[in-house]
């Protein structure tokens, strides 16, 4: 397939708002017991709405994109080889159908509906739906960034936060999944930011960053219907990303490694060196 036009991107957040207003509000805060399990552990839940809601979206998409791989958080849940089909497929959208589930399961407003496109292991669109603002936060590559609302309509350009001192920074920073040292050094350097927040919902976070309302995002675990399309609508707002080593981020291939967003490449490189280096007069704990 060509590069998705606006008309398609409007599409696709019509079928993220869709799912949202027919699987997954209905059942916010009116959950079952037994509609809510554990996955891989305690932290990682699934609930009926995530079910739901990634097949009637799966379904949107075998219409909209024919032949184009659909790789759900739930599909790969049951089948992980789809995950290798992401970079080596020539269409495959990657589906979060409920970001930030374990806040939907405690009747917390608080998640959203993601979805990024691929083409040739490229992610080249995202998405981040609101089910409660009922807006969708759109990109598509080399075209920038907006918010879309219930009605269709495009409501101006976002555009990340101006730089400012480390000092100054907000950000949200998950250091949970980090390996030591740094699990323990991430922590114990917040108070160098201005602030730091954790919504436990990466969608709102990039959404945050990407509308220049906080400054920092950093991420270790990069399952990609996490970070795909909030990586993109950051960068189409201007700002800048890479891994913790200062690599490009790959969507489809990067699984580990650590992310870090920011305004620019300054900030990022101030941000990475007040949370993650080691200071220069500790001796080192690394090896």
């Amino acid at each position: 397939m060509t590069r998705p036009d606006r008309r398609l991107a409007s599409e696709v957040a019509a079928l993220l708002r869709g799912a949202a207003r027919t699987e997954i509000m209905p059942r916010f805060r009116r959950l079952a017991p037994d509609a809510v399990r554990a996955k891989s552990g305690p932290l990682d839940l699934v609930t009926e709405a995530d079910e739901a809601a990634e097949r009637v979206i799966a379904s949107g998409l075998a219409k909209l994109l024919p032949g184009c791989v659909v790789v759900g958080e739930e599909a790969t849940a049951a089948d992980p080889a789809l995950l290798d089909r992401l970079a080596g497929s020539e269409c495959a959208v990657v589906v979060d159908p409920v970001d930030g589930t374990a806040n939907f399961a405690a009747g917390v407003p608080l998640f959203g509906c993601m979805a990024a496109l691929f083409l040739r292991g490229e992610c080249i669109a995202g998405w981040i739906h609101d089910p409660l603002g009922d807006d969708t936060a759109v990109a598509l590559r080399g075209e920038g960034a907006w918010v879309e609302d219930s009605e269709g309509r495009t409501h101006g350009a976002l555009r990340v936060a101006a730089p400012v001192p480390v000092a100054a920074m907000v950000g949200a920073v998950s250091w949970g999944w980090m390996p030591e040292p740094l699990r323990s050094r991430v922590p114990a350097r917040l108070p160098r930011l201005a602030a730091t927040l954790n919504y436990r919902c990466a969608a709102h976070e990039y959404r945050l960053a990407a509308g220049g309302h906080a400054h920092l995002l950093v991420y270790n675990k990069l399952m990609p219907w996490d970070h795909a399309p909030g990586w993109l609508i950051h960068a189409e707002a201007g700002g800048y990303a890479a891994q913790f080593d200062g690599r490009p981020y790959d969507p489809a291939r990067a699984r580990a490694g650590g992310l870090i967003c920011a305004p620019d490449r300054d900030s990022w490189l101030a941000a990475r060196d007040a949370l993650l280096e080691p200071d220069a007069h500790a001796p080192s704990r690394d090896g």
